[in-house]
């Protein structure tokens, strides 16, 4: 008998959007290998995402193959008011961002009007300073603070542009004091846990006890939901490791980040955000202008294709996309793109044995040994058994050279969690109450689905009864 396909190692996240959330592009993109999907909740409804939650739902259990639900909510987010036409801001002018509601505009030194427009934050005084920089709409406008009063900040345009309605604005240096997990994020998580979303993604996480915060509120609602941290500004990363402990998962957000810090210093710092979770053991999510291009374009950059394959050599757990399956036109063309570029970079690493990491713990010890045996042996798989999640987490954590890991689990819940980890490939499965039982079970389910064939080795870790009480167990199997 034949095996089935190696599985790609690294993990596919794309965002929902008009051009993937209908029923007919939802089974395409699923078939072409997503294992989650993203809703941006910056500008989504509570009925679409009740509705779009529950058409996953049923387009994964049509297919036969359940994916992962993301929500990304949006955090503390400043952002100007509506204008009733976009201004056209010239080099050297003086500008106002007004914090009080009809503020209007004001005269400047010469006596000349100055414009203006309101943002959505009115300590944004209290926290700015004369000297800091404003960037607006992704970067695109900046300028300069040169006075403040308890009503407006004057600025001097520094790079000119089109200012339009809404418009996202980045403080690069300024710690804002805006609450980490607001109002609406409250609101559209509630939305979420009852329609049964996987991971909730928080925005703008500056420390650690922003994490505490909404996991707090996730224990209050009885949600077993994993936490993923998103980092965006230079206060994440001077707290990285204190997040990446807090955490369950980390999405290095390049699109705010590149914006808040230099962007020579953006390599960098995902290098340094990557090599911080495969340290503490956490999944690690690389995101934003993967394929940029594609959005309007059939093909990438060359550049583009680089930097996936990056993130894939830094063993990043997940690639995201985000405009390229929201608004683009080649939504599938982009998430077979990432399946090729990922299984050609995993093919490169396997030909070389890597030794695991070494984590502090018993059972790390154990599933340390567990996959040191898989990198010594050729047609190798690792297997291991989870409620909850962990021993899976830990197996991937260890990073294995060349093995998958097939990891059973009872929950439909934790099944569609391990759909973030780096190199598992989930099974549910009812466990025995019998270890060897269980085991036993999952051989033959494996061997009927054609997922191993006879000759390969299989590394079970899992626990087992001696003298009346679980101990933690590697065994070798050869599958007949």
């Amino acid at each position: 008998m034949k095996a089935a396909p190696s599985l790609r190692r690294t993990k596919i996240i794309f965002t929902l959007g008009p051009a993937t959330e209908s029923e007919e592009m939802l089974e395409k993109m699923i078939r072409g290998g997503a294992d989650i999907i993203r809703l941006n909740m910056a500008h989504a409804k509570h009925d679409w995402t009740r509705t779009v939650i529950r058409r996953i739902r049923a387009v994964s259990a049509r297919i036969g193959r359940d994916v992962a639900v993301m929500m990304d909510i949006k955090g503390p987010e400043i952002r100007t008011g509506d204008l009733s036409v976009p201004l056209e801001l010239k080099a050297g002018e003086i500008f106002d961002f007004t914090v009080k509601p009809g503020a209007g505009s004001a005269a400047g030194q010469q006596g000349e009007e100055v414009r203006s427009v309101d943002v959505n934050y009115q300590d944004l005084v209290n926290d700015i300073k004369v000297g800091d920089t404003v960037l607006v709409d992704n970067g695109l406008l900046r300028l300069e603070v040169l006075t403040k009063d308890d009503a407006r900040i004057r600025c001097r345009v520094l790079i000119p542009g089109e200012l339009k309605s809404k418009r996202h604005i980045n403080l690069p240096g300024v710690k804002v004091n805006l609450p980490s997990f607001t109002e609406k994020d409250r609101g559209d998580t509630t939305v979420g846990l009852e329609e049964g979303i996987d991971f909730v993604a928080l925005s703008f996480v500056r420390e650690s006890k922003d994490i505490e915060i909404l996991r707090s509120f996730l224990s209050e609602k009885k949600s077993r939901c994993r936490i993923i941290a998103k980092i965006e500004d230079q206060s994440a990363i001077d707290n990285l490791d204190s997040i990446v402990s807090a955490c369950d998962a980390l999405m290095v957000a390049r699109g705010d980040l590149g914006i808040e810090c230099p962007f020579e210093e953006l390599p960098v710092i995902q290098r340094r955000a990557v090599r911080a979770c495969l340290a503490q053991g956490r999944p690690v999510i690389v995101a934003t202008h993967m394929l940029e291009s594609m959005i309007s374009q059939p093909v990438p950059t060359r550049a583009e294709i680089t930097d996936v394959a990056n993130a894939v050599f830094e063993l990043a757990d997940c690639v995201m996309l985000s405009g390229e399956t929201t608004i683009g036109k080649y939504p599938l063309e982009c998430v077979q793109m990432l399946d090729k570029i990922s299984r050609r970079i995993e093919a490169e690493e396997t030909h070389a044995s890597r030794e695991p990491a070494v984590f502090t713990g018993e059972r790390m010890k154990v599933l340390h040994s567990a996959v040191v045996l898989a990198n010594e042996l050729p047609r190798s798989h690792l297997v291991t058994f989870t409620r909850h999640g962990f021993m899976a987490q830990g197996l991937a954590a260890l990073r294995p050279a060349h093995a998958t890991i097939l990891a059973f689990t009872p929950s439909p819940e934790v099944f569609r969690q391990l759909r973030l980890l780096r190199a598992v490939e989930p099974f549910l499965m009812p466990l025995a109450s019998e270890p060897d039982v269980t085991i036993e079970n999952a051989i033959g389910l494996l061997v009927r689905t054609g997922r191993v064939a006879p000759g390969d080795k299989l590394i079970v870790a899992t626990d087992i009864v001696a003298q009346d009480r679980l101990v933690d167990s590697v065994q070798l199997r050869t599958v007949r």
